[in-house]
């Protein structure tokens, strides 16, 4: 990969670490970005763990952990991810998050010890991105932890560490983060050998596993992750808090991959699951991982139904009542409509000036959600072309596409091979720096 390449992926993972401690989820088990909830004004804020309140859980080198961090950091797990706020959960999620909340410490002792800063702007942009993902007006996080009864230093304090931690692996661990055209020709034979072969679209949570002794405890994180997401927890909400992947960032996901890609037992596992099923805990040497195949593909061959289309619709309404001189009429108005038009936003007003104005429609689709009957003559049509009159239901229209994205033919670049590559690398090397400080670290566990 070149200085370039690397440089501009390593700025883009800056920004996507810098955003990953709360965003959204677009569908309701999907790895993209966790929903907040917007809490009723008369909510009852969380309660913290009898006895739990002020207690010093752990002592991190010079720092300490209290039970007030684990409780705040708890509530707001519960709320973004939607996992029932139960005494039964916070027990068992409490080591999980309580080891969290000290690796964070530890984080932020090596940007402390290496002059690294982060600014409250870069805290502050970091905010409005999540609110941006979830489609929140400016300044309702602020709004949300007040009525939440949660600190938001809960969420800045996470995010601090975040885009710290992302600028210090940037800074130590980049200069070894080199993909020779050897790897990256490797790579794309392998893409090759697997072309025609369906590709999943996949999001995951892994779970490190620093030793052999923590393998049941971590295994039946894994568990409760999973009953959860059954029980109605967002998936990608989960993804950003638990797992310990750079994926988290992105709710987990992962893109487009293959069997072959994962590796056993991974791609295995892969093979076997459909659409919209999540796997069991998976054991590697690093951890265990949870996979969920969102949708599936064949690379080179295209489904003109996913092609995304963005229209702008004039309807003539007609009635029961409507006669043959008066449909004969509105079809004449729409040729001439059609005629003039030359942008969709000309036939936008062209709709919005009649008089009686016309039913004006903007929107964004895919191909497959038009009738059948006229999807051929609407795909035929070229971006800022006005269709000659179509009956639509109880009306006659004059439809424009004004965009049009045609679907991805999923085969892979030599640079996004060269970024997955580089990514898998840098993700390794920055989880065996936190293990490094963990074994150097003095750390009391007291919880």
């Amino acid at each position: 990969m070149t200085c370039y390449r690397l440089m501009k992926f390593l700025l883009a993972l800056l920004m996507v670490l810098a955003c990953a401690a709360t965003a959204e989820a677009q569908r309701t088990v999907s790895p993209k970005s966790p929903v907040l909830q917007a809490p009723a004004d008369a909510q009852t804020p969380p309660q913290p763990a009898p006895g739990q309140e002020s207690r010093i859980l752990a002592v991190v080198n010079s720092d300490i952990v209290t039970g007030d961090d684990l409780n705040a950091r708890m509530a707001l797990i519960m709320r973004s991810s939607g996992i029932p706020d139960t005494p039964e959960n916070r027990q068992r999620l409490a080591p999980r998050l309580l080891r969290q909340l000290i690796d964070e410490k530890l984080q932020m002792q090596e940007a402390r010890r290496l002059n690294v800063n982060v600014s409250d702007a870069e805290v502050e942009t970091a905010f409005a991105s999540i609110e941006q993902r979830n489609n929140m007006p400016k300044g309702s996080l602020d709004d949300y932890f007040k009525k939440s009864g949660i600190p938001r230093t809960t969420l800045t304090d996470e995010l601090t560490a975040s885009i710290a931690w992302s600028k210090v692996v940037r800074n130590r661990v980049s200069q070894e983060v080199n993909v020779s055209n050897e790897e990256i020709n490797e790579a794309m034979a392998r893409i090759k050998d697997d072309a025609g072969k369906p590709q999943s679209h996949v999001g995951e949570i892994f779970l490190t596993m620093d030793n052999p002794t923590q393998e049941d405890e971590i295994r039946r994180l894994a568990e409760r992750l999973i009953d959860q997401i059954r029980a109605g927890a967002n998936f990608s909400s989960v993804a950003q808090q638990f797992s310990q992947s750079p994926s988290a960032a992105a709710g987990g996901d992962i893109g487009w991959v293959t069997p072959n890609q994962l590796g056993p037992p991974l791609g295995e596992a892969l093979e076997k699951m459909k659409p919209g099923e999540m796997s069991y805990p998976l054991r590697t040497t690093a951890g265990f991982y949870i996979l969920y195949v969102l949708e599936r593909r064949t690379p080179g061959v295209s489904d003109v139904n996913d092609t995304e289309l963005t229209l702008v619709q004039v309807s003539f309404p007609l009635t029961p009542a409507s006669q043959a001189a008066e449909r004969q009429r509105f079809m004449a108005d729409a040729q001439a409509m059609s005629n003039e038009a030359k942008s969709c936003g000309e036939l936008s007003k062209l709709g919005n000036d009649h008089v009686p104005k016309l039913q004006v429609q903007n929107g964004t689709l895919k191909a497959g959600a038009l009738p059948a009957e006229l999807r051929p003559q609407i795909l035929a049509l070229k971006v800022a072309e006005a269709s000659k009159p179509l009956t639509l239901g109880a009306a006659i229209s004059v439809v424009m596409v004004c965009d049009r994205k045609d679907p991805a033919s999923g085969v892979l670049s030599r640079d996004d091979v060269a970024e997955n590559l580089a990514r898998e690398r840098l993700d390794a090397l920055s989880r065996r720096y936190l293990r490094d400080l963990r074994r150097a670290a003095y750390v009391d566990v007291r919880g």
